[in-house]
């Protein structure tokens, strides 16, 4: 048996577990209600893929990024979309940001696109985030929270960081709660969902 069709049986119990079970099974929603005084709910790194007939409607959300341009879910749709929900003071983030950088390095060139979602920070200190990690891909700031609630079905509450792999139609392939743990992990989860494009 292949590895990729091990994974995708493993992708799908994983699936049907957590459409049965709800909530209950998420880390980070049970540490959200333990109500714990973290500033952030340090995810453990799970990685969830999500089979192609099992994605929900395509994700639909509109920001200003910390320089001042709009953006739109309809600008990403035909590729590969990264989002990944961070902001500054988060420890997790900021040790992960050289990794994310170094996957959006390899991948951008085959036309997949990086987007930061900043849930707390102003444009600023943004900026100086980018500058000090070397972050070249662009963020929302999201301090109101709308981009936030338009994938509120795929991130708990508070969970940052969190990085989704969305498709060509917009709709969220994988997710990676907590601190990504190698780059390799977040490549392959992009080249998967690239590859379904190709073969579609």
């Amino acid at each position: 048996m292949s590895s990729r069709l091990t994974r995708t049986l493993v992708v799908g119990a994983a699936v049907l577990a957590l459409t049965l079970t709800g909530c209950s099974s998420d880390p980070l929603a049970e540490q959200y209600r333990e109500g714990s005084n973290k500033n952030y709910i340090a995810g453990d790194g799970s990685v969830t893929e999500i089979l192609i007939e099992n994605r929900g409607e395509p994700i639909t959300f509109t920001g200003t990024t910390e320089t001042g341009e709009t953006v739109t879910s309809e600008q990403y749709l035909g590729n590969v979309l990264v989002v990944n929900f961070w902001y500054a003071g988060c420890a997790p983030c900021r040790a992960e940001a050289a990794d994310l950088e170094q996957v959006y390095q390899e991948t951008s060139p085959s036309g997949v696109n990086f987007l930061g979602v900043n849930v707390r920070d102003q444009a600023a200190t943004a900026i100086s985030f980018n500058e000090r990690f070397g972050v070249t891909y662009p963020s929302i700031m999201d301090q109101n929270g709308q981009a936030q609630l338009s994938f509120a079905s795929q991130v708990p509450p508070n969970a940052v960081p969190t990085t989704l792999v969305l498709d060509a139609q917009g709709r969220v392939a994988a997710r990676i709660l907590g601190q990504l743990q190698s780059p390799s992990i977040l490549t392959t989860l992009i080249n998967d969902v690239a590859a379904e494009k190709s073969s579609g």
